[in-house]
């Protein structure tokens, strides 16, 4: 689909949603270990949750409250904004009950593959209603400056953790949102992410070994 304002930073962060929704998959299905510790362990988790709920938290903010004013006398669009902002709000507590079987040595193990399930399944679920129906709506509503406000949020509170959100967001990235992205940093920080960032994330083992190899962080080596 094409859009007037820029998405992509949106659609890499849902790209980079799945892509480690899939890894927390890969370690549940696991038998020979204990999957619930080894994703507590994992700094991807940690990485994944931090850089999701900023996200949510951005859009509950910075989102839907302009695009909510956008289309108020529109009951039917109003709605879709109204429901996509619940759907975070199944999302946060089932991360808390993931971390929470994971770290019970007695029951966990019992319900949390369940939890994983239901994890993967609303925020799948969310993220393409969001792409669906959600992204044409704000294309059409709100302003570039109204979506240049809610990024610059977005941004800023990654700001924190650039040296990390970066490449996280760009490891597997589809080509021409690699480009569309890369193509909007300032020479400094371009080579700060390649030279850098890219590198010293890639060397981290963000994941245990599945067998699988790791994801490749993308664009640090053009």
């Amino acid at each position: 689909m094409e859009y007037r304002l820029d998405m992509s930073m949106m659609l890499a962060m849902h790209d980079a949603l799945r892509r480690d929704l899939a890894q927390v998959g890969r370690i549940a299905s696991r038998r020979d270990d204990d999957p619930g510790t080894l994703l507590r362990a994992a700094l991807g988790w940690e990485l994944f949750k931090k850089f999701l709920l900023v996200h949510h938290q951005s859009e509950d903010d910075a989102l839907w409250p302009p695009l909510r004013a956008r289309v108020a006398g529109q009951p039917d669009r109003v709605a879709l904004v109204d429901a996509l902002e619940a759907e975070h709000g199944v999302i946060e507590p089932l991360l808390e009950a993931v971390d929470a079987a994971a770290a019970d040595p007695d029951y966990g193990y019992q319900r949390f593959g369940d939890i994983i399930d239901e994890l993967s399944g609303k925020l799948t679920a969310h993220l393409a209603h969001e792409e669906a129906d959600g992204l044409p709506l704000i294309d059409t509503s709100l302003t570039p400056a109204e979506w240049q406000h809610f990024a610059q949020i977005h941004s800023e509170r990654n700001l924190p953790d650039a040296s990390r959100y970066m490449p996280w967001l760009l490891t597997q990235a589809r080509p021409q949102i690699l480009d569309a992205i890369l193509g909007k940093f300032p020479p400094p920080l371009l080579t700060a992410y390649r030279e850098q960032w890219a590198p010293t994330y890639a060397a981290l083992q963000t994941w245990p070994a599945t067998g699988e190899p790791q994801p490749q962080v993308a664009g640090h080596d053009r």
